[in-house]
């Protein structure tokens, strides 16, 4: 156990180094992803000033990759621990067989840790947990992990894992401009990315304008087709502050302020306001667009006038963890529908995003369901123990596109949704070591994520409380119980 001068400087010293690796290898999110982490560790910018793959000029390049962010944090995988399948104890002298590194902790140590917290009333009428080592798959600590319960937010690691599996790191979310000669006609064609700004959209009427003058196309009419997208574009809470309606076509997500995360309120129609706002932006550039758009399936075979692409899915899916961002989630999920051949609905992309998970052997699915991909629906179960697998699987170095999942955790005390938290002396011992996502609907409180244990061990956890009636005093207790095993040697 670390002492109290040990967690202030290890916390603090751990919690640098951290930073300085994630941002020096993955580099930061333009709009404030791991803002902390780059002040603190001074990183310069890593991107690039244009886009990939027929992006328009001023994009953002794609994002490095944060392919050995796990080697930084000292969780290189030891290829003789066998599959990750083992469960239960480890040796008696709490070493994993054969690494030379940090030893493993026990399950009766984490018990006596974690089980006090476990049954304080904050924690509602259920409480979960899950403790498994990231470097070799091993369950060191459950209790009630194999229960499938309400996730909240958490369930966006899901979501995250089965969109970069389908889809790769690297992919970016087009939305395009057609030309329909036979009527002269442009159509805006939304490609699902929640993203696309104001700027962006600028610079797609810029390169729009440039191809019609070309084509001595002075007077057009505009339409917008979002028929990527099937079934309620509402989602099953209704109208919302913490979502805009579901659609293939939007600017800001929705946005009706200047907000760029948050709830905010959101326009009825996304769509209409983005194809509105591109005619106006013709108009200023000197095309005479007739009427007001409307909303019609692009013609099959259209020619291409300019197209802008979104940041690679890396980023969105930092961007979403970090800030629990509810309409980039539903978009990935999407996303795995359209790649996986299913509708892109919230049915649709229920079976995706379970289908493509069960491609990796092992996943703990029973009883799982993915009834949206942001975590808003209470139909949504997960285990603790998925939590975890999901996170260790994210940490396999075959499969490196997966590593956003854990870089875009939130760090605690110091970014996103765990940047108010840790600041006390019950949970001092995680600041910095511990990245989770957060999740919280009303009665329901979840954290999963990664923490460096005292003897320098990467331990991914789950800890999950149904039936709350305190949501601060949940947070506290889930945070006590992440900083419990940053703070433990637990051997």
């Amino acid at each position: 156990m670390r002492d109290t001068w040990q967690v202030a400087v290890g916390s603090a010293a751990v919690g640098l180094a951290i930073a300085v690796a994630a941002v020096a290898v993955a580099g930061p999110w333009d709009s404030g992803q791991r803002t902390a982490e780059r002040i603190r560790a001074a990183s310069g910018d890593h991107h690039g000033s244009t886009g990939r793959g027929g992006g328009l000029a001023g994009e953002p390049a794609p994002a490095p990759s944060a392919r050995e962010v796990l080697t930084a944090l000292g969780a290189a995988r030891d290829d003789t621990e066998g599959d990750g399948s083992t469960t239960g104890d480890p040796g008696q002298d709490g070493a994993a067989p054969g690494s030379g590194r940090a030893p493993l902790p026990t399950r009766a140590a984490l018990a006596d840790a974690l089980e006090p917290l476990l049954e304080e009333d904050a924690l509602g009428t259920l409480a979960t947990a899950s403790v498994t080592d990231v470097a070799t798959g091993r369950r060191l600590y459950a209790s009630g992990a194999d229960k499938a319960v309400v996730p909240a937010s958490t369930i966006k690691i899901a979501t995250s894992v089965a969109a970069l599996s389908a889809l790769g790191d690297d992919h970016r979310i087009p939305t395009r401009v057609v030309w329909d000669a036979d009527d002269r006609r442009a159509v805006l064609v939304g490609g699902g990315d929640p993203t696309l700004t104001r700027a962006g959209l600028e610079r797609l009427a810029d390169a729009t304008a440039r191809k019609l003058a070309e084509r001595g196309a002075e007077r057009i009419t505009l339409a917008y087709d979002t028929s990527l997208y099937s079934g309620p574009v509402r989602h099953p809470i209704g109208v919302n502050d913490n979502i805009a309606p579901v659609t293939a076509l939007m600017v800001n997500e929705g946005r009706l302020d200047e907000s760029t995360r948050g709830p905010a309120p959101r326009s009825a129609d996304p769509a209409r306001d983005a194809a509105e706002a591109f005619a106006d932006r013709l108009r200023d550039r000197g095309v005479d667009v007739s009427g007001s758009p409307d909303a019609r399936k692009a013609p099959k075979g259209a020619e291409e006038l300019a197209v802008h692409r979104s940041a690679p899915l890396s980023e969105l899916v930092e961007r979403t963890l970090t800030h629990s961002d509810n309409d980039i989630a539903e978009a990935l999920a999407r996303q795995t529908a359209v790649a996986r051949g299913e509708p892109a609905s919230f049915a649709g992309a229920a079976r995706a995003v379970r289908d493509q998970l069960a491609e990796y052997d092992g996943l703990p699915l029973k009883g799982a369901r993915f009834a949206d991909g942001s975590g808003l629906d209470r139909d949504d179960r997960l285990s603790a123990d998925l939590l975890t697998r999901l996170l260790v699987l994210s940490a396999d170095p075959d499969r490196p596109d997966l590593r956003p999942v854990l870089t875009g955790l939130p760090v605690a005390r110091f970014n996103g949704t765990l940047g108010g938290r840790y600041d006390d002396t019950a949970t001092r011992a995680g600041a910095g070591l511990v990245r989770a996502k957060t999740g919280t609907l009303t009665g329901i409180n979840t954290l999963a994520g990664t923490v460096v244990d005292a003897d320098g061990r990467l331990l991914a956890f789950a800890f999950t409380a149904s039936g709350t009636t305190d949501r601060h005093g949940a947070h506290a207790v889930l945070d006590r119980l992440a900083s419990a095993v940053a703070n433990c040697g637990c051997r």
